[in-house]
């Protein structure tokens, strides 16, 4: 089928299984249960002791900058260095009374994980309407963006010599 066909004349979508969800409605039971923070009150928050980890991957941070300050964790990891009782953890899970504020680049991803986080019992979890993108035009504190360093690789053990 080429892609100037019309819809309808595609494949249907595969039928979910019973009990299944879209992401829209992961998302959205995500939020409903997080009091979600606009960048400001995320940066007083902060400044009043939150915790601000960034989860977005090192290319992410490199492109666009980081928030100083910020506790860098990796998405793939948030859950076993943030859970108190987790022998993974970081020196910053000290209990699950600990405020944890959550970004992303644009505030999808962190609305997921701190929904995670409270599922652990971090019950104070939440993240940043906007995520990074949102902080940036807000005007708060950032650093870079830097490009990611390259390795330096060693010049070939000819170079300098003069040739024979």
């Amino acid at each position: 089928m080429s892609q100037t066909e019309p819809a309808d004349l595609r494949c249907p979508p595969p039928v979910p299984p019973p009990g299944s969800r879209g992401i829209d409605e992961i998302l959205a039971a995500a939020r409903a249960r997080i009091d979600r923070l606009d960048p400001e009150q995320a940066h007083l928050a902060y400044r009043g002791g939150a915790l601000l980890v960034d989860i977005r991957p090192a290319a992410q941070r490199a492109a666009h900058g980081t928030v100083p300050g910020s506790l860098l964790i990796e998405r793939n990891v948030l859950e076993w260095r943030l859970d108190p009782r987790c022998p993974a953890r970081l020196p910053e899970a000290v209990g699950y009374d600990l405020p944890v504020v959550v970004i992303c680049q644009e505030g999808y991803t962190s609305s997921l994980a701190a929904a995670s986080l409270q599922d652990l019992g971090l019950y104070r979890a939440t993240d940043v309407i906007g995520g990074f993108a949102a902080w940036r035009i807000a005007g708060l504190p950032v650093l870079g963006p830097t490009p990611l360093s390259r390795p330096i690789l060693a010049p070939p053990a000819t170079a300098g010599r003069a040739s024979r």
